[in-house]
């Protein structure tokens, strides 16, 4: 007789209650109650589990079977179509976006600061995971990342947008990389097709003109002396922000006059070095007597193991009466303009910079050959600030390195 649901909540007693067609409940002693079907394939007898009673039904049960019934009639084993389906699901859920993300991540963590690794992450876990982290990366079209990528446009984050465009579209290069995915559908997503057209704003900088005054506020500059110098450092060498913020007594030697800065610390992974001016000398011998002891040469005046702040820099400029006008990293943007018209070889300036240089013999060239140019520019830079610090408007003459 088949069964019923009322027989089925009534069993007590262990056994295998058949319903039909193969298909049977198996009661065991612990009291585990589950839906079995057997069935014969290639000439052998076989069984399927179904599921546990009662979270699957009577008439699930019976579902199932008419499926496997199919199955059979068509040809095919329902058991091994069971486990194809099992190792698909392990496969998505092994190759989802959010797994190849984090992956990722992993991968690219030797490359980036922290806080660079943090911040993108952060930018995923937001934007990203929460809609497309649980997709098979093999079951998304470029138009979920599109959709994806408008919304953050729609809020007002256009650059965040772009940014994180840019990310999804690295990870779907690293998946087809590793043999994650097959083909890459990202593609012919481009961040100009999808996102509307923006003016991009370069970070504000002082202007020339404004060199006299600037210097004289930083003269006066009544906040922390290591904000001070540290700002003057940062513009005698034209470095970026975060490499004089995390600068180590270890990375200089100045009796040679020469600040090494290691390829960790470098935002193009390699390393960097600074030919230091008189006045950049002067500048570490200032800060010897305050912080020579200490790892840091310019570490924060709350947390002495730690560096100065992100915000430090800028917000002692908008103290100064520059906030929205100028920025710490637009000294870069200062030096390079004055540098160039001033007639000093553009590839000596760009080695200065530490700008990436993507023919690598011509890189390996401007390391070898370039650091007298640098230490010859980096100290005319320094008389040059120095003169405009006195008022000096006079034109200097051109010249070459």
């Amino acid at each position: 007789m088949k069964l019923t649901n009322t027989k089925l909540r009534s069993l007590t007693k262990p056994g295998k209650y058949f319903d039909g067609g193969g298909l049977y409940l198996e009661l065991t002693a612990a009291g585990g109650r589950y839906w079995r079907v057997k069935y014969r394939a290639g000439g052998k007898e076989k069984r399927l589990a179904l599921g546990v009673y009662p979270a699957v039904s009577l008439k699930d049960a019976r579902d199932k079977l008419a499926e496997a019934r199919k199955a059979l009639q068509a040809g095919t084993d329902p058991g091994e179509l069971r486990k194809e389906a099992k190792a698909k699901a392990q496969h998505e859920a092994a190759n989802s976006l959010e797994a190849v993300a984090r992956d990722w991540l992993k991968h690219q963590a030797g490359k980036w600061e922290p806080v660079t690794l943090a911040r993108i992450t952060a930018s995923l876990e937001a934007d990203i995971f929460p809609t497309l982290g649980a997709r098979p990366m093999a079951s998304l079209k470029a138009r979920d990342v599109r959709d994806a990528v408008k919304a953050i446009e729609k809020r007002g984050a256009a650059d965040q947008a772009g940014r994180v465009l840019q990310r999804v579209k690295a990870i779907f290069r690293y998946a087809v990389t590793h043999e994650r995915i097959d083909s890459n559908p990202m593609l012919d997503l481009m961040p100009a097709e999808v996102l509307k057209p923006r003016h991009v704003q370069h970070r504000p900088a002082l202007a020339d003109r404004e060199l006299p005054e600037f210097l004289a506020k930083l003269a006066s500059y009544d906040g922390d002396p290591h904000t001070v110098q540290a700002l003057r450092l940062l513009m005698l060498t034209a470095v970026r922000p975060g490499e004089v913020r995390g600068a180590r007594w270890a990375e200089f030697d100045l009796e040679a006059a020469q600040w090494r800065i290691p390829a960790e610390r470098m935002k193009m992974r390699t390393e960097h070095l600074v030919p230091l001016s008189t006045q950049a000398l002067e500048v570490l011998r200032t800060m010897q007597p305050l912080t020579g002891e200490r790892d840091l040469v310019f570490p924060s005046p709350f947390y002495p193991s730690k560096p100065l702040s992100e915000n430090t820099f800028n917000s002692a400029m908008a103290r100064m009466g520059y906030k929205g006008t100028a920025t710490a990293h637009g000294f870069r943007a200062l030096f390079s303009t004055v540098a160039n018209e001033c007639g000093w070889n553009p590839d000596v300036i760009e080695r200065q910079l530490a700008h990436a240089e993507r023919n690598e013999v011509r890189a390996a060239y401007h390391r070898s050959t370039y650091l007298q140019d640098r230490t010859k520019l980096l100290q005319w830079w320094a008389d040059y600030l120095d003169g405009r610090k006195a008022g000096n408007v006079v034109k200097l003459p051109k010249r070459a390195a």
